[in-house]
């Protein structure tokens, strides 16, 4: 991983796309400064869209109140956007039918988690998730690496597809993930073919579920906390801040306006 200096920031650059946690927040939160540096963004011209392993049902306010595009949660399954009335609309990428039989498989999945896998605890904002499951391993409960592997495994074992972020293990079915959900909404939302415009966004994020859209992202970035995922990673960011969290964010925001200048 190169230091954030060197990141080439292109004069057409279209936008920046964003993991939440421990990328934007801080110790759970997104800090005023961090949503003020996504403001800077928006304000000259960049698009700014958010792509979490979150539920949709906890993203609604961050929707409403940040100054982004769209968000992209449950890992890449949904997507809110505002609407011209002043409210949010839901996007999906699988209809009804397909969304309530996964959810009733999923549903056993999370139960036989919970019974086989000592110490296994659903996230505590499950009740928001709509298209995914999620295990707790680092947000409210600890679990050692061979426990998550465990959990991992019997997601997969169902046929689930499964990734690991900073705070939770999210399984889901499907073929959706962080880079599938990025070509969908910046097509949605902007008309943009992502895959002919890689070179003019940047991507920031800090572990393994992050793997994909490091690996295809040519300007990609790590905040510093990344640290703790590199043995785990497959593919790294190619550039990495030197501050963590919401404040490695900043300093992405900062180096990108500066350079524009």
């Amino acid at each position: 991983m190169r230091p954030l200096s060197e990141l080439p920031v292109p004069a057409n650059l279209l936008g920046v796309l964003t993991d939440i946690d421990d990328t934007l927040t801080t110790e759970g939160v997104v800090p005023a400064h961090v949503v003020a540096a996504i403001g800077r963004l928006q304000a000259a011209g960049l698009k700014v869209v958010p792509i979490t392993g979150r539920p949709v049902g906890w993203s609604v306010p961050f929707a409403r109140a940040w100054p982004v595009e769209a968000i992209v949660a449950e890992n890449g399954a949904v997507a809110l956007r505002r609407n011209d009335r002043g409210g949010l609309d839901k996007l999906y990428q699988q209809d009804d039918d397909t969304r309530v039989h996964n959810f009733a498989k999923m549903q056993e999945v999370l139960a036989q988690i919970e019974q086989q896998v000592p110490g296994a605890q659903r996230a505590t904002d499950s009740h928001g998730r709509e298209c995914d499951i999620a295990v707790d391993h680092s947000e409210f409960t600890t679990l050692s690496q061979a426990q998550i592997d465990a959990c991992v495994a019997i997601m997969r074992d169902a046929g689930m597809n499964a990734t690991v972020s900073s705070i939770h293990i999210n399984g889901w079915f499907g073929d959706h993930n962080k880079l599938e959900g990025a070509r969908w909404i910046v097509q949605s939302l902007f008309g943009i073919d992502l895959d002919a415009t890689l070179g003019q966004w940047v991507y920031i994020g800090d572990s393994t579920n992050d793997q994909l859209m490091f690996q295809h992202m040519p300007h990609s970035v790590g905040v510093a906390n990344i640290a703790r995922f590199v043995p785990q990673l497959q593919h790294l960011p190619r550039y990495v801040t030197t501050a963590e969290r919401g404040d490695g964010f900043v300093q992405l925001a900062d180096h990108i306006l500066v350079t524009q200048k």
